[in-house]
């Protein structure tokens, strides 16, 4: 139990890390830096869905061929529909965009930026949850894969964290409220990882389903969001750079620790 709790606190640590930059630094994160850190965020959920929760999904599933294959597509599909529906419906507004998404409101610009990021931490929340339950179940992954997951997430969560406070920050909010939402944007993590465990503990039979679902939903939050927002403007190999580097070092904490 106590890998469980260290294993589900251990994201929010990295997200108030990040938050916690608004002190350091006066203004906002500098544009290339920002590049690199979504570039950094995106290589590390790339690898982190492929090895840590595509794969072991598929081979929970004892069959062959084409069967073998169908829960983690099935998955996958799902995932990505589920956070394409949130993403139509939870009223948000991105990092250096004017203009809000989702459902009308009247939410403030701080509210739906917390929201923005809260939408990109579910999956990220549910991918630790998964293989927690999956170790706690005795299947393909064990604690230490479960605990390389959750360090991988750690380390993206760091920018991330001070990709939120920054800007609000700039927006005219104090520090303490800056890093008050940035550290509170994280913790979506550890809710939905819960979700995920209790729903895998009552349905086991779903387990691989759930893990493809998380991949797909992280690699929604990177196609629709990460990449995109790191390709803008000039110096868009920076964040190729981070890619590379975040992809690298998740594949290595999954074999090394896995």
């Amino acid at each position: 139990m106590i890998e469980l709790a260290t294993g589900l606190l251990i994201p929010v640590l990295g997200t108030t890390i990040g938050a916690a930059m608004v002190f350091l630094i006066k203004d906002r994160v500098p544009v290339l830096f920002e590049k690199v850190l979504l570039g950094f965020a995106s290589g590390v959920m790339i690898a982190a869905a492929v090895w840590s929760l595509l794969i072991p999904s598929m081979e929970m599933t004892e069959c062959d061929g084409l069967t073998s294959v169908l829960p983690a597509a099935i998955g996958f599909l799902c995932g990505m529909g589920f956070l394409l529906l949130l993403d139509d419906l939870v009223p948000h507004q991105h990092v250096n965009e004017t203009e809000s998404e989702g459902l009308k409101s009247n939410f403030s610009q701080t509210t739906k930026l917390a929201l923005a990021v809260t939408l990109h931490n579910i999956p990220e929340g549910m991918a630790v949850g998964v293989t927690f339950a999956s170790a706690l179940a005795g299947d393909i992954l064990n604690l230490s894969a479960s605990i390389a997951l959750t360090i991988g997430i750690a380390i993206q969560n760091i920018p991330e964290g001070a990709i939120v406070s920054m800007p609000l920050r700039a927006a005219g909010n104090s520090k303490w409220k800056s890093f008050g939402i940035g550290t509170a944007s994280g913790i979506v993590e550890p809710i939905a990882a819960i979700a995920t465990i209790w729903l895998a503990s009552v349905i086991t039979s779903i387990l691989p389903y759930l893990l493809a679902f998380a991949a797909g939903a992280m690699i929604y939050v990177v196609v629709e969001e990460l990449i995109p927002e790191a390709s803008k403007g000039k110096h868009s190999n920076l964040s190729t750079i981070g890619f590379a580097v975040g992809f690298a070092l998740m594949m290595i904490l999954d074999v090394v620790l896995g």
